[in-house]
Order: structure tokens, then sequence, then C-alpha cells
């Protein structure tokens, strides 16, 4: 059966509000205030920590790196320290997964976000048994959108690399899959629901209640 792998931000979980707030926390710290909005700026939390830090102090001047890169652990230790105080699952997931289980489909994660933070957050809401392995950011020497990492997730699972298919939410998922040589398919929800028609995936999903039978559509 193909393996199906799981991004975790946007895809499996609504997480922008805390990665905003920790974000937030770092720039009260410079005396700056909250310099990003939890609605309008959702998106650019689904591309990590360093964005959402360049982002906010774009918008007082011009970004120096070794700020960002000061920041960066700070809000990291914010993040984890309320990790799961907005972040939800996305209606229907957990139901998707547990049917394809059922199905006999390895069922796994590939994340960039570091995976202790990622092991928790799936623990605080109660799911992480459910998935047969988690890939972080630092769990490997690479990272998405490097293929080698999609591979190893589903060598990890007990899948085969090239029967696999990568269910995301971001340009970065769509270049992972494409690099892999396997179909990737995305959500239409989320805070980059709304953009990833462009990004022209085998499949695009709408509802998890869409899910099982998207991949059963790929072969």
């Amino acid at each position: 059966m193909r393996a199906v792998i799981f991004d975790l931000d946007g895809t499996l979980a609504e997480t922008s509000g805390d990665l905003i707030a920790a974000a937030n926390r770092c720039f009260a710290d410079l005396g700056l205030g909250p310099l990003l909005d939890p609605r309008e700026d959702a998106a650019t939390a689904m591309h990590g920590a360093r964005a959402m830090l360049r982002l906010g102090l774009s918008r007082v001047g011009e970004v120096e790196e070794a700020e960002v890169d000061r920041q960066y652990p700070k809000l990291l230790a914010y993040y984890e320290d309320e990790i799961d105080r907005h972040s939800t699952l996305f209606p229907g997931a957990m139901e998707a997964i547990a049917e394809l289980k059922a199905l006999g489909h390895p069922v796994a994660i590939c994340t960039n976000k570091p995976e202790a933070l990622a092991e928790k957050l799936l623990a605080r809401l109660g799911v992480r048994e459910h998935f047969v392995c988690l890939v972080g950011a630092d769990t490997l020497k690479m990272r998405k959108p490097d293929p080698e990492c999609l591979r190893e997730t589903v060598r990890r699972a007990g899948g085969d690399p090239a029967y696999s298919v990568l269910v995301g939410d971001t340009e970065t998922d769509r270049i992972t899959a494409r690099a892999a040589g396997v179909p990737s398919i995305l959500v239409r929800f989320g805070p980059n629901g709304h953009r990833t028609a462009d990004l022209h995936p085998e499949a695009l999903i709408g509802h998890y209640d869409e899910l099982v039978a998207a991949v059963r559509a790929l072969g």
C-alpha cells in the first residue's frame, strides 16, 4: 500500500496562533510591541520561525540577520512554553488517518518543525501514537525540500519511497514530493489553502473526508 506522509503545521493542525504569539513575545522583548497579526500573517507562520521574525522586523526597519539569529532560540522557547494554547487539529484529520491505517497504508509525519517540538505538540494533542514515525527539521542532516527527508520518512514507516504520497499545504511540500518523484496532495484549508491550487499538485482536498478517495485515485 502507498505510504501516506503528512506535513504538520497547516496540514494536520492549525498552529499559526501559537507561533505568532511566540514571535510577538520576542518583539515585545525588543520594545516593539506585537508586529504580527494572527489573521493576516498566519500564512507566514507556516514558513517557520525565521520567516515570522523577518516579516515582523521588516515592519520597523531593515532586517538584520544577526538579530533574527538572536531571537530564533528565544522564539522556540516561548513557543514551547505554550505550544497548544490555540492549536487544534483540522476537522476530520484523525478520522481520515484511521481509515487509511485500516486500509493498510503506512502513515507518518515529515515536518520542518524541530523534532522535539513536533513530538510535544502531537503528544499534547493526544495523537502521537497514530503515526508510525515522525521526522522533524533536525532529525536528519537535511530537511524539506530535500527529497531524501521524505524518502527516509517513508523508509522509517516501513514503506517504499517510490510508492508514497506527501500531504501538505505549501510550495515546500510540493517541491519535496516532485523532487522525490512522488505525488502530492495539498489541502485547500488552513493559512495557505487559498494558494495551493496555483501549485498544481496531483490532487487537492477541501476537507479531510476527501483524502482517502484522493489517495485511492493515485493508484
